[in-house]
């Protein structure tokens, strides 16, 4: 994930767009070198058809909940501006590509000109499906198992919705691709709290040595030298030397 990269998700009306289905939500996360920017594009739209309730169930998305959404064509060129150029990261990347493209098509031919998409002709996207897939064949590889193998909190996700996916997706693929999810912290952020920490550790180990006091050194007397001296006497009559014999100690230590 060099430069720019957009995680995206969308909810639908239903599974195919040639059969009349059309975009309910689109919900997109920035990032950039692996670090989210806080940029986001999210928004409801008015599909100007109606919404089944078997698919009102899988992402609370009503008729009533978008009546008063714009449409497609009034978002479009917002949405197009905040995409293009970027790395597209998609759960199943056919489904919402296909969706977006049709929608851009429509668009297009109401305004008589192909100004926007299609999205790979603009766009590279990548397939977290087809990843997971790869690298974890014969698995279950929808989001919520990849939240549970990469340890990524979802027990906020109740229902589908295109945001909140695509923040948790976005989160997945970082674990997925090395870890380091949500770097907060700038560099200039980062280097002043790791300086914070020397000072504070430089202060801990100079109060530790202001408590210590100077260890007094207590020499031995003239009746202790001399017991020792025959101890090592004795140690020679009997293994033929003494380690001691190597040492030599000042008479000023001995003082």
């Amino acid at each position: 994930m060099a430069g720019r990269s957009i995680v995206l998700d969308t909810e639908t009306t239903g599974i195919d767009p040639k059969e009349g289905h059309r975009l309910v939500e689109i919900g997109a996360v920035e990032v950039v070198n692996r670090r989210f920017t806080g940029r986001v594009y999210h928004q409801y739209i008015n599909p100007e058809r109606h919404i089944d309730d078997e698919v009102v169930a899988i992402h609370g998305i009503d008729n009533a909940k978008v009546a008063n959404e714009p449409t497609f064509r009034e978002v479009a060129d917002e949405f197009w501006t905040f995409i293009q150029g970027a790395e597209l990261i998609i759960h199943n990347a056919a489904f919402d590509v296909g969706f977006l493209d049709f929608e851009f098509d429509m668009l297009n031919k109401e305004r008589g000109s192909p100004v926007l998409g299609p999205i790979k002709s603009h766009c590279s996207v990548l397939d977290t499906l087809k990843m997971a897939r790869d690298r974890h064949p014969g698995q279950r590889n929808n989001l919520d198992a990849l939240c549970k193998r990469y340890d990524v909190n979802n027990s906020h996700r109740e229902l589908h919705g295109a945001l909140l996916d695509a923040e948790i997706l976005a989160d997945v693929y970082l674990a997925m691709t090395g870890g380091q999810t949500a770097l907060v912290l700038g560099d200039s952020d980062h280097q002043q709290s790791q300086e914070n920490q020397r000072l504070a550790d430089d202060h801990a180990s100079t109060a530790i040595q202001a408590d210590r006091q100077a260890l007094r050194v207590i020499a031995p007397t003239d009746a202790e030298w001399q017991a020792h001296r025959q101890k090592l006497d004795n140690i020679r009559s009997k293994a033929g030397s003494c380690f001691w014999d190597t040492l030599t100690v000042s008479q000023t230590e001995r003082d």
